[in-house]
């Protein structure tokens, strides 16, 4: 399916910046032959504009520069479509022939190839009283006047500019379409390694839920198979489907809260609050707990602390650091929670002396159903959610989470909060 896609943003990419390429040198091309014809056609005009006939003889009205320039050449065309050289002299490389074939040239400029020689020319009306000339004893009645340039080195300079961006495209074609592959792989990568992460979590859940499935219908099973026990007698089995159905239910809630998160559905409540007293509220909780297991649970939060945050949010995410630590920490262990105001930051610190983590794993402990180890983790009713939950929140918060951690050793995890919200 990747590969599939892949050609298609390739092929796709190479074409827009095909297109952007081929537009763009259009664009320089033509801006570079308008620049090169520019001024040919603005000193055309003024000469045109300046020339007058006065008693049968071509004159330039009031201007200083001579009639005959050597890049501009002026003929007149009569009223009965003869075209005549105004000049006392022959010009070189134009003909009779080539007066003629320019004659019809329109009152639009153009270029036209005539020969061995590039011309660009224009008609235009000629409307002065004093419109006859005279030349070898004729009278010629001027209608109209054509503006000749001959534009041989203008001409050969765009071919050759056309041909360096013609060559350019050819080569940059390859480079396009390297270039089209490498963005297609790149804008890939995200997307290949989001659905990898999503194929993942789906088969990841799909487990979870379908071990308190398989013990449910089991249980279910075995309770048909003798109709006439009592209650009391399936005792063990109901509690086994109940025992079940609410780790189920968790799973369940617990996936639903991830997937509003990742549609960005639910809002950070930020209101002002005490944080010494969401800490003391989830340590409270778990005291009953602490002292079954015989464990020293100690608390360093003596600075009052208030922070903008969703007060909800925060107590979830010590519960969920609290209960990892408690699950596993073994009998007679420590646990400590400290908080400190560091700048414009406060950091908290949940320490226990349980089994710890392993350091290949620690990159992946905020990985949606990540375990380190596999089965101690299910007896004791994990699903490796929790954390994602907490890393989430703290990002929701703007802040950081991290852990260190040695196998045998315990763990020690860090939340760095904002104090005002950022």
């Amino acid at each position: 399916m990747f590969q599939k896609t892949l050609r298609k943003l390739t092929v796709l990419n190479s074409i827009v910046f095909l297109l952007i390429f081929i537009v763009f040198g259009g664009m320089l091309y033509g801006y570079i032959a308008r620049q090169l014809f520019d001024d040919i056609d603005e000193s055309m005009e003024e000469k045109v504009e300046a020339f007058r006939l006065v008693n049968g003889r071509p004159r330039l009205g009031g201007a200083q520069t001579p009639l005959f320039d050597s890049r501009i050449l002026i003929f007149l065309q009569d009223v009965e479509g003869n075209v005549i050289n105004p000049y006392p002299f022959p010009i070189e490389g134009i003909s009779s022939e080539i007066l003629t074939s320019l004659a019809d040239g329109g009152s639009q400029w153009q270029t036209r190839k005539i020969q061995d020689h590039a011309y660009r020319l224009r008609t235009f009306p000629y409307s002065n009283q004093d419109n006859v000339l005279i030349k070898d004893r004729k009278e010629y009645r001027i209608k109209e006047l054509l503006g000749v340039s001959i534009v041989d080195f203008e001409v050969t300079m765009l071919h050759r500019f056309l041909l360096v961006i013609v060559t350019g495209q050819i080569i940059g074609m390859t480079a396009i379409i390297l270039a089209g592959y490498f963005l297609a792989r790149r804008a890939l990568v995200p997307i290949q390694a989001a659905w990898e992460k999503q194929y993942q979590f789906v088969a990841d859940a799909s487990h979870e839920l379908r071990t308190p499935l398989t013990v449910i219908k089991s249980n279910a099973e075995l309770l048909l198979r003798y109709p006439e026990h009592t209650i009391e007698l399936e005792t063990i089995r109901i509690r086994n489907v109940i025992r079940e159905t609410i780790r189920m239910s968790k799973l369940v809630s617990t996936l639903l809260t991830l997937a509003r998160a990742d549609a960005d559905e639910i809002e950070i409540q930020a209101v002002p609050v005490i944080l010494n007293e969401v800490i003391q509220n989830v340590v409270e909780q778990f005291e009953p707990l602490v002292q079954m297991q015989k464990m020293k649970l100690k608390v360093d939060c003596s600075e009052l602390i208030s922070l903008v945050a969703d007060k909800e949010r925060l107590q979830q995410l010590f519960v969920i650091l609290m209960d990892n630590a408690i699950k596993y920490t073994s009998e007679f262990g420590c646990i400590s929670i400290s908080c400190r105001k560091q700048s414009s930051q406060v950091v908290i610190k949940v320490i226990d002396t349980g089994i710890g983590i392993e350091s290949k794993d620690l990159p992946y402990v905020f990985n949606r159903f990540f375990r380190a180890d596999k089965v101690r983790t299910r007896e004791k009713g994990g699903v490796g959610l929790g954390l994602a939950i907490a890393q989430w929140i703290v990002e929701k918060h703007c802040g950081k989470i991290w852990i260190k951690s040695e196998i045998g050793m315990g763990t020690e995890v860090y939340v760095s909060l904002p104090i005002e919200k950022s």
